[in-house]
């Protein structure tokens, strides 16, 4: 019988030790299993910042085209209403043609003037 409970207890002993070894492995590789998890999700956040950042500046860009086209189409109508409005007055005699036609400096002189 003593030899039965010697080799029981020696059965509990290395059950005992193979539960610590496992439980010691299980939490290393919890510790790695977390540490590549966090890693994996760090790298994540870092890629969806660049990305985020990457359409902001793009948007930015589309943003100043369409603003830059929006104000040269506006220039560009202006300068054709008024080349209307000059060919009407001009074709009802209420002012002479010679007198329609300024040069820039002329216009920049009367802002000046005004001011």
């Amino acid at each position: 019988m003593d030899a039965l409970k010697k080799g029981f207890s020696m059965a509990k002993e290395g059950v005992v030790t193979a539960a610590e070894k496992t439980k010691a492995g299980v939490e290393e590789a919890a510790a790695k299993t977390k540490e590549g998890v966090m890693y994996v999700g760090t790298k994540t956040k870092e890629g969806v910042v660049t990305s985020v950042n990457t359409v902001a500046h793009k948007t930015t860009e589309q943003a100043n085209l369409m603003s830059e086209t929006a104000v040269a189409g506006a220039n560009q109508t202006s300068e054709k209403v008024v080349e209307g409005l000059e060919s009407v007055v001009a074709s009802t005699g209420l002012v002479k043609q010679g007198d329609l036609t300024k040069q820039e400096g002329d216009v920049e002189k009367a802002t000046d003037a005004g001011q």
